[in-house]
């Protein structure tokens, strides 16, 4: 027993101990992962899941492939952090030719072991910016003096041009990949993956576990995306995607309104909703576009619930408009390297027409039994008796004279199965009380 658990421990150490050395003779994989879009939380836990697998994997180092306009000022200050604390050597390549690292990315890319870019590709413009929300000028100093000095601290610490960075973010200064590697911002610049693990290969580099030589010619490449759930909510981070799922949200909730009991669109309109703060949540919102837009809304609301139809809804058009414009437009000037985060004008139009649609929609079915002959429309039931199919509170359903009405309840709650009386109509519902149960109802109206 003891020459058997001798063995294993033996083992044990001998497997740790085959680790270690390959990660610090360059035996493991080379891992790559790509970055992509605005930076968001999304992206932050996407890094940090691939720095931990490859601190795992014991790999020779890490190539993050960046393409970003920047994003929130928290995501990427986790990121930096990752960056300047992690074990595993990494290597930020912007690319492929066309991409940038502006704003945020500038930040993330200085905080790498090696900066590499792509030909035609630029760097720089991080001049932070206040998103959805003013500011006064002395707090605009305050914002932008925190930036530089977090910049200024990260380039001296990877022994880059940190007057050049600080710049970067006061004067939102940007510079191309030849450019920069004059100016000494980044280490070199590589015309694909292929150039650069070549040109990277045999520089050293200083790691909180010691000196690290890099072995990347010949490693096995392993790239890993972001998961089904990380990419789902990048995806609907984008503010147009964000949008439409808010436009859905809005429609199909009108569409039950209008009428209760289909469950269908209400069931969709809830989830698009919910899918659709998830986004807000994750983006730079203007409050005052939420809350223009929560008028827009409510107004739509008691549009379909008046039997206002289409005054209310023009009415509400325009704060919804209003609010759709300006729900990720920030209210102070803003720097040309700050991404676009807006509503496109025609998907904004698109809703806006839908709505309207809508409203038309229901105005002509309201037009078209008001104009009937009170014996051949939903007025011929006035007085008639029938029973309740679900529970109205108020809204349901009722059948009346063998037909399904969708009814509302104007004296309390009435329950599946009570008998009911018609007692007028409101559009294309109608308006029921219960029948007391001394009084019978009339053969043929079940």
């Amino acid at each position: 027993m003891n020459r058997r658990l001798l063995s294993t421990l033996i083992l044990g150490l001998w497997l740790l101990c085959s680790l270690l050395v390959a990660a610090q003779t360059g035996e493991g994989p080379l891992i790559i992962l790509d970055v992509e879009g605005v930076i968001n939380p999304l992206t932050a836990r996407y890094v940090e899941r691939t720095l931990e697998l490859a601190e795992q994997r014991g790999a020779r180092a890490v190539v993050l492939t960046l393409d970003t306009p920047g994003g929130l000022d928290g995501p990427m200050r986790e990121i930096v952090q990752m960056l300047l604390q992690s074990p595993v050597p990494v290597i930020v390549y912007v690319a492929p030719p066309g991409a940038r690292a502006t704003s945020a990315g500038l930040f993330i890319a200085l905080a790498a072991d090696i900066v590499a870019m792509a030909p035609a590709t630029h760097i720089g413009a991080a001049h932070p910016v206040p998103l959805g929300t003013e500011i006064g000028e002395v707090m605009e100093e305050k914002v932008t003096s925190d930036a530089a000095a977090l910049i200024r601290s990260i380039a001296t610490t990877r022994e880059r041009n940190a007057e050049w960075a600080e710049d970067a973010v006061r004067k939102s200064l940007s510079l191309t990949a030849n450019e920069a590697l004059q100016e000494k911002v980044i280490d070199l610049i590589a015309t694909d993956l292929d150039d650069l693990l070549r040109q990277a290969s045999g520089r050293t580099l200083t790691k909180t576990q010691g000196t690290v030589t890099l072995r990347l010619e010949g490693a096995v490449l392993e790239r890993y995306s972001m998961n089904l759930i990380e990419r789902f909510f990048h995806v609907i981070s984008e503010p147009n995607i964000a949008y439409l799922f808010l436009s859905l949200g809005t429609l199909f909730l009108l569409a039950e309104l209008a009428e209760p009991g289909l469950s269908l669109p209400g069931i969709a309109g809830v989830v698009c909703l919910v899918i659709a703060f998830m986004a807000l949540g994750s983006l730079p919102v203007n409050w005052a576009g939420v809350a223009l837009l929560a008028v827009g809304i409510i107004l739509f609301v008691v549009g379909i619930l008046t039997d206002t139809e289409v005054v209310v809804t023009v009415a509400g058009l325009i704060p919804f408009v209003l609010g759709s414009l300006l729900l990720f437009s920030p209210l102070t000037p803003v720097s040309p390297a700050t991404p676009t985060l807006r509503v496109s004008p025609w998907l904004i139009g698109g809703a806006a027409l839908a709505i309207i649609g809508f409203s038309l929609i229901v105005l002509r079915a309201l037009l078209v039994v008001s104009r009937m002959p009170p014996r051949s429309g939903a007025q011929r039931l006035i007085g008639s008796q029938g029973v309740a199919s679900t529970d109205l509170t108020p809204e349901g359903q009722v059948r009346v004279a063998l037909e399904d009405w969708s009814a509302v309840a104007i004296t309390g709650v009435i329950h599946a199965g009570d008998p009911v009386k018609v007692v007028g109509v409101s559009g294309v519902r109608l308006q029921v009380v219960p029948v007391e149960a001394e009084e019978p109802i009339a053969q043929g109206d079940v």
